[in-house]
C-alpha cells in the first residue's frame, strides 16, 4: 500500500513543484514505484516532468468534478517508475464545482486514490499554492504533509496558516494526518540570512526538518524548463547530489 504525501506551502516560489518532481524521481531511482499526482491549476509539475499539457488532455480537473476515475487518466512511465496524474488551466474551475458540492467536497480524491494506492510505494501530490478545496482534497487523501520552506526574506509567512489548516482537516476529516517534514530550499551558504532562517526553521519544527537542504542552484530552475528531473539534467551537481540526500532521508524515516 503506498504512502501518500502532499508537498504543501501556499506561499509560491518555495521549490514545491521541483520537490515534488525531484522526490517522485529520486524516489524511482531508488527503484520505487511512485505516482506523481498534480494539483496544481498551473500545471507545472506535468510540463515539469516532460509532459505536453493541452485542451485534450484529461487531468485531475475531469477527476475532481467527476467526469473520470483517476485510473483513466493517468500517465504511465513519464520517468522510469513514475506515473503521473496531470493537472491543466481547467483544474482552477474545480475549486468553484467543489464549492458547489456541499456533502463530501473534501473526499473525492481520496476516495479515488484508495482505488490506485495499492500499485504504488509512494504517491506525491503537487499541491496549488493556496488553501481551497482543491488543497483540502490533497490534504484529506494523505497520511502527511511535506512543507518546502525558501532560506529568504518572509520564509515563514503563511506557514502558520497551513498549519492551522492542516490541524483543523487533521480534527475534522484526517485524524491520521502527520508533517512528514520540513524541507528548505533556496539555501545560500554565502549569505548570514539564510542561516538565521535555517535556525528559525529547525527551532519552529525541531526533528521534523531535514538534516538535507537544497542550495540555490541554477540547473535547479534549467531542469524543469527541460521536462527533466535534476538527477537527469545535472545528476553530478549540487542540486541532484542535495536532492538524492534529501530522498534517502524520506526513504530511511519511512523504512522503505
Amino acid at each position: 500500500m503506498g504512502k501518500i504525501i502532499s508537498v504543501a506551502n501556499q506561499k509560491g516560489g518555495v521549490g514545491k513543484t521541483t520537490t515534488s518532481i525531484s522526490l517522485a524521481c529520486g524516489l524511482a531511482l531508488n527503484s520505487k514505484k511512485v505516482l506523481l499526482v498534480d494539483l496544481d491549476p498551473q500545471f507545472n509539475a506535468s510540463t515539469g516532468i516532460g509532459i505536453d499539457i493541452d485542451n485534450a488532455t484529461k487531468s485531475m480537473y475531469n477527476v475532481l468534478i467527476g467526469q473520470e476515475v483517476l485510473a483513466d487518466i493517468i500517465i504511465k512511465n513519464v520517468k522510469p517508475g513514475v506515473d503521473l496524474a496531470p493537472s491543466s488551466i481547467d483544474l482552477a474551475a474545480a475549486d468553484l464545482y467543489l464549492l458547489e458540492q456541499k456533502e463530501n467536497n473534501q473526499n473525492i480524491l481520496k476516495k479515488q486514490l484508495e482505488t490506485v494506492k495499492n500499485n504504488y510505494d509512494f504517491i506525491i501530490i503537487d499541491c496549488p499554492p493556496s488553501l481551497g478545496l482543491i488543497n483540502r482534497n490533497g490534504l484529506t487523501s494523505s497520511d502527511s504533509v511535506l512543507i518546502p520552506i525558501q532560506a529568504e526574506h518572509y520564509a515563514m509567512h503563511g506557514v502558520a496558516q497551513l498549519l492551522r489548516t492542516i490541524k483543523k482537516v487533521k480534527e475534522t476529516l484526517n485524524p491520521r494526518l502527520t508533517i512528514e517534514g520540513v524541507l528548505v530550499t533556496m539555501f545560500d551558504s554565502r549569505t548570514r540570512l539564510a542561516h538565521d532562517i535555517l535556525e528559525e526553521v529547525r527551532k519552529t519544527f525541531d526533528t521534523k526538518v531535514y538534516s538535507s537542504y537544497i542550495p540555490r542552484n541554477i540547473r535547479i530552475s534549467e531542469s524543469s524548463l527541460e521536462g527533466k528531473s535534476i538527477f537527469e539534467h545535472d545528476p553530478k551537481g549540487p542540486g541532484a547530489i542535495a536532492y538524492g540526500d534529501f530522498v534517502r532521508e524520506v526513504i530511511e524515516q519511512n523504512g522503505k
